[in-house]
């Protein structure tokens, strides 16, 4: 395990008031007195004023510095955080002087990975943290802190509790062999497995809503030409990305932005208008809309208000390979219909529009209006799916008449793939893909 001092900045670069400099490691404490004069350990956790100095010594700022001793820190380790101005110059200055008293850059996330090296964190915490960074949409900010809170980890942990029960409920059956039932009831195994493979199958059953609310919901807009999608796709935008003009086809390719809807996350993409054409680049738009909409999580159909559905439109939502959400456009003038009639000149209807998407893209976690513990990344629901093929395994080995001690290697193979996911058990290459998506200084 590596402890040695590692440097970063931890704020954005740029212009700015602030910029954090975070130091951590066994010697951290000396480090910072090289470059911070006066420094002293004591009293930890209050911030004081003090000048940083170069290799040379000649003065950089007047920085504030706060210390802490590990394990009562964030990584675990003994940790100076140093307040320098903001800018591009005084903050690499600042940094390029601790790596000259010793101090090496640290690498992308490893401050994060190291707490979770130390138990300050476990992996599904780490990766909390990561979400909260990133997050762009109120329900994924609630979902990240849930997340670093141990919501999700305090739910796997409690089915790997779950699994080790029926473990020691079969070890009966191998440390009394001779009994022809055991001293547990078969019936009662059976039970706590059915239980158990429930558990798993509804905590796997949030991965859909999960993955997308960390993702963001691919929604696209379609319909014919004329049809009011890129007045819409800006109105929900609330800025001028699509041209806009009375002249059918004006659309030739998709443009994609990310929105928030009633707090969760959507990527919008506006699409050429479905229709034949003879226009090459138009033909070539469509089929680019087509490709969008044979992988959306949600199609925006829209359809001018005031008149009925043609042929082709009903024909086209009856294909589409998503949920589809019927908009009426233009509803200031021409009146409503079914579907949700909106106006992007008044602003009718836009608030319900949003309320309606967020409620077809994340159905349960929009019904419940918060967030609760939710699987968010594929390898949460690969390993999940791991430990349900695993106690699927264990029940059908029981069935087969297969020995209590050969059965049980399924329970044991289910509690290490509950494991992975919080990272009890985990290799350094996934332990790597996990933290290479951090910023330095993270």
């Amino acid at each position: 395990m590596l402890s040695d001092v590692i440097a970063a900045i931890a704020t954005p670069p740029g212009r700015s008031a602030l910029a954090v400099i975070r130091v951590s490691g066994r010697g951290a404490h000396a480090i910072a007195a090289t470059v911070l004069r006066p420094f002293a350990v004591e009293p930890l956790r209050e911030a004081r004023l003090t000048e940083a100095v170069g290799a040379d010594g000649e003065p950089l700022d007047r920085p504030l510095y706060v210390v802490y001793r590990g394990p009562a820190s964030y990584t675990g380790e003994d940790v100076v955080e140093i307040s320098t101005h903001g800018g591009l110059l005084v903050p690499a200055e600042v940094l390029a002087a601790l790596g000259a008293a010793g101090a090496r850059p640290a690498a992308p996330g490893e401050f994060t990975r190291r707490a979770l090296q130390n138990g300050k964190l476990d992996l599904l915490q780490a990766e909390g943290v990561a979400d909260m960074i990133d997050a762009t949409a109120p329900a994924q900010r609630r979902a990240a802190l849930s997340q670093m809170d141990r919501g999700l980890s305090a739910r796997i942990e409690r089915l790997r509790e779950q699994v080790l029960e029926v473990e020691a409920l079969v070890s009966y059956d191998i440390d009394f062999p001779e009994e022809d039932s055991g001293p547990v009831a078969p019936e009662r195994i059976a039970a706590a497995t059915t239980t158990l493979e429930h558990a798993l199958e509804g905590i796997r059953g949030t991965a859909r809503d999960g993955e997308r609310l960390r993702e963001g919901a691919l929604a696209v807009i379609a319909g014919r030409p004329n049809a009011g999608k890129s007045s819409l796709f800006n109105a929900l935008l609330g800025s001028e990305r699509a041209i806009v003009t009375e002249i059918p086809g004006t659309t030739r390719d998709a443009i994609e932005a990310p929105a928030v809807c009633d707090g969760f996350p959507f990527r919008l993409v506006d699409t050429a208008g479905l229709r034949e054409s003879e226009d090459r680049i138009e033909r070539l738009g469509i089929e680019v809309s087509r490709k969008y909409l044979s992988a959306a999580d949600l199609i925006v159909f829209c359809a001018e208000s005031g008149r009925d559905l043609s042929a082709d439109e009903e024909k086209a939502i009856g294909e589409f390979p998503a949920p589809v959400v019927l908009v009426r456009t233009k509803a200031d003038v021409r009146g409503g219909g079914e579907g949700v009639a909106v106006s992007v000149h008044t602003g009718q209807g836009l608030a319900a529009l949003r309320a309606e998407l967020a409620r077809a893209a994340f159905s349960s976690l929009a019904v419940r209006g918060d967030v609760a513990p939710v699987v968010t990344r594929a390898r949460h629901r690969a390993a999940l799916e791991r430990a349900l093929v695993e106690v699927r395994g264990f029940t059908a080995a029981r069935r087969s008449g297969l020995e209590a001690a050969v059965a049980a290697t399924h329970l044991r193979a289910a509690i290490t793939a509950l494991e992975a996911i919080i990272g009890v058990v985990a290799p350094d290459d996934v332990l790597g893909r996990v933290f290479a998506t951090f910023c330095v200084g993270k």
